[in-house]
């Protein structure tokens, strides 16, 4: 089994871990709805503060970048909390356990110092790319773009490592570097099944709304654009969480060489080779 065969191996396991494991769709769904209210917060605080008038002084307009700093560092550090939980109760599945929502968020709280300094780390991150993004032509916003990107690709693996190796952010971020170069095949075709297959289902979202036009008129078409909405809703959840579950079966896959309990004989050191199966 090459990369490619590895790759889909591990995304179709991704999508039965979250069959299997529906309750993990509630850390995901958790972390949005948190985010949204924490958002609204901050809108209506700055409503409040500032008015309708907006900022109008640099006095406010650092206590606005304030607002912003500390809402940045709190959308990182909840999306980082609830996917440390995904992928702990992934793990606990894929190593033949029965997770609950309980050990989710037993094992984010077990490493809330980690998931703490790494949201700091990268919100800073975020930030100076933000302002630089902000203060440069349009080819600086590509290069800083690219700057991001590539910074998002390199931090693939950051949570299960200190998850499970317990180490510091820039100490993460370099070992998340080294296992992205020995799965960069396994992660593109595993993130690319996964995309394709969101994407056809996404798709499917449209039928209500055709259906909806179909009847020509304006319940019709308003109840076929809700249904559309609620089943895109949830099924970003379950891409959401499917995601977070392919990034524990890489990071299981590189540090243990086995893509599943059926595949003990996968061997990690040579990916190159075909596996035989002990």
């Amino acid at each position: 089994m090459g990369r490619i065969g590895r790759g889909w191996q591990l995304a179709k396991m991704s999508l039965r871990v979250v069959r299997k494991d529906k309750e993990i769709l509630m850390f995901p769904f958790l972390s949005g709805l948190i985010t949204l209210l924490i958002l609204a917060s901050f809108f209506v605080g700055a409503l409040f503060t500032w008015g309708f008038d907006g900022i109008s002084d640099n006095a406010n307009q650092w206590v606005f970048i304030a607002f912003f700093a500390v809402f940045y560092f709190v959308a990182f550090l909840l999306s980082i909390f609830f996917n440390a939980a995904v992928i702990g109760c992934a793990t606990i599945r894929m190593n033949g356990g029965d997770p609950t929502v309980a050990d989710g968020f037993r094992i984010a709280r077990q490493n809330i110092k980690q998931i703490v300094l790494w949201a700091l780390f990268a919100a800073t991150v975020g930030l100076i790319l933000r302002a630089i993004q902000e203060r440069v032509g349009f080819i600086g916003k590509l290069l800083v773009g690219a700057l991001g990107a590539a910074f998002t690709i390199a931090t693939y693996f950051v949570v299960p490592v200190f998850i499970y190796e317990k180490l510091g952010p820039w100490a993460s971020l370099k070992r998340s570097v080294s296992i992205l170069k020995n799965t960069w095949g396994e992660a593109l075709v595993g993130n690319l099944g996964l995309g394709a297959i969101f994407v056809l289902l996404g798709l499917v979202g449209l039928i209500p709304i055709f259906i909806g036009v179909a009847f020509m008129t304006l319940w019709s078409v308003v109840v076929g654009i809700v249904v559309a909405i609620v089943y895109w809703l949830i099924l970003g959840l379950i891409a959401s969480a499917a995601q977070s579950v392919l990034v524990a079966a890489l990071y299981r896959y590189a540090t243990t060489g086995k893509v599943s309990e059926e595949f003990e004989g996968l061997s990690f050191q040579n990916p190159w080779s075909v596996p035989k199966r002990i």
